[in-house]
């Protein structure tokens, strides 16, 4: 199938993977957004011809039209521009790919509207997963996992006829960098130090996550919404090599797995191209040449974030959101020098002490557990 997709955070990793995997299908690009890098949008625009793009910075806005002024191309801005990207009429595929709970509205925009969903924003599912399933299904809108874990498990899932056959859904975690330190050891590293990923190369945020085990815990949270599977369905478990995505378990002791290069591609693909197959992207795995896989319970003394993750899950509500938006901000502080590392675990367990969680929220419920999450982290 020809797909017409608009591209919601075209400057980043996933945003410029997706255009490889985009050129390498004979797709149409029909729309971009970004941040601010004005120069970097300006090379896809000329290379993709899309119908809009937009910056969220208004001056990176303004400075793109000038760019831009012998195209086409119509540049918007804000978020006013990101939710016309998102519902954009010619585009059947909206690949999400912004980072942080800012791509919540526009997902669900593109929700109401039908289209497929090619899902790269943990934080949608963290914080608003009911609201996103619920309106998928009431739309006709297909929700289809980008994230290397649940595309492997997307993919495994292919394998049963009823849910009800699923014994558990496992998920792997490369453990980050700093994989077998004791919590004493956690409170001296550095940011230098945690944006080194062993094996996948993110942007710092996201690094930062798999530093702290957050973003499992994340994806733990988006496992129970995407497959509607209770935590007590869900495993985790520590594979170092990211050679095995993650496997899903049967009733009858059946496991699949999904295996694969370290390369984003191959996921992005499958969600463009699902329910069919095309040729490879994304390098082949050798097994000949694999070291042996190995696996490890997590240690969530050391990583506390994972355990708030899992807590924050069996809660539910607003709870989720809480524990997003006090990750968000407590990483952004990291990334900035103004905390150490293990504080982060800490500011996020404070905002989920402090603010209630709301069962069955509406949007502005979640808007509003972000903002006070936020505010609580920092007291």
């Amino acid at each position: 199938m020809h797909r017409h997709i608009s591209i919601l955070g075209s400057t980043g990793s996933i945003g410029r993977q997706s255009l490889d995997v985009i050129a390498a299908c004979g797709m149409t690009v029909a729309a971009l957004t970004a941040n601010r890098d004005a120069a970097l949008v300006e090379a896809q625009a000329r290379r993709f011809k899309p119908e809009l793009a937009v910056m969220m910075d208004g001056a990176a806005a303004d400075d793109l039209r000038v760019r831009l002024a012998d195209t086409s191309v119509r540049v918007a801005s804000g978020p006013e521009g990101l939710m016309e990207a998102a519902t954009l009429e010619r585009a059947d595929t909206v690949i999400t790919a912004v980072v942080g709970v800012v791509g919540l509205r526009p997902t669900l925009a593109a929700v109401e509207r039908g289209k497929r969903i090619a899902l790269a924003n943990k934080e949608t599912l963290v914080c608003g997963g009911e609201l996103v399933m619920d309106g998928a299904a009431a739309h006709g809108a297909e929700v289809v996992p980008v994230d290397s874990e649940h595309s492997a498990l997307f993919q495994c899932l292919q394998g049963c006829q009823d849910r009800g056959e699923v014994r558990r859904l496992i998920l792997t975690a490369s453990g980050g960098p700093f994989f077998g330190y004791s919590r004493q050891a956690l409170e001296r590293v550095t940011l230098e130090q945690a944006l080194r990923h062993p094996n996948w190369s993110m942007g710092a945020k996201i690094t930062v996550d798999s530093a702290t085990l957050m973003n499992k815990g994340l994806e733990y949270i988006e496992a129970m919404r995407l497959y509607a599977m209770p935590c007590e369905k869900i495993s985790i478990v520590v594979h170092r090599e990211s050679i095995v995505h993650s496997l899903v378990e049967y009733c009858d002791n059946a496991m699949l797995a999904q295996l694969g290069t370290a390369d984003m591609r191959l996921p992005i693909q499958y969600a463009l191209t699902w329910p069919a197959r095309t040729d490879a992207v994304a390098g082949s795995l050798d097994l000949l040449s694999c070291p042996p896989l190995t696996f490890a319970q997590p240690d969530l003394d050391a990583f506390p974030c994972l355990r708030l993750a899992m807590d924050a899950a069996r809660t539910g509500g607003t709870a989720t959101a809480v524990l997003n938006g006090a990750n968000e901000a407590a990483v952004g502080l990291f990334l900035e020098g103004k905390i150490r590392f293990m504080d982060i675990p800490a500011m996020v367990e404070r905002a989920l002490s402090r603010v209630k969680s709301v069962q069955n929220p509406t949007l502005e419920d979640i808007l509003d557990a972000d903002a006070a999450a936020r505010a609580a982290a920092a007291l």
